[in-house]
């Protein structure tokens, strides 16, 4: 929901996207990309290696879409819900907020 709001004009600084749900599993033919290329500023996607929403390559070209600076990172093993991974997660994200400050 928010890189559609973001995609239609909502101000924002940034996206962070935690298992974007690239497509509902088992079906890559309906892809939730339409908006991508109107997301024109810096993104950090974060998604498991075994995501049903979505695998790594899948991800890649889809990201491709987007005309603003994109940060991905990669989970090895973990499906959509990344459970056991809040720890990684919340430094990546840290990570990612403090660079965008720095940079900014």
């Amino acid at each position: 929901m928010c890189s559609m709001a973001v995609a239609e004009g909502l101000a924002a600084a940034g996206l962070v996207l935690i298992s974007y749900p690239l497509h509902p599993p088992g079906r890559p033919d309906k892809m939730r990309t339409e908006h991508f290329e109107r997301i024109d500023l810096p993104c950090l996607f974060v998604s498991g290696t075994r995501d049903s929403f979505g695998s790594p390559a899948e991800l890649e070209v889809a990201l491709a879409l987007i005309p603003g600076p994109v940060s991905v990172h990669y989970l090895a093993g973990g499906d959509h819900g990344l459970r056991g991974r809040d720890g990684e997660v919340g430094a990546l994200v840290s990570g990612w907020l403090t660079e965008q400050t720095r940079s900014h």
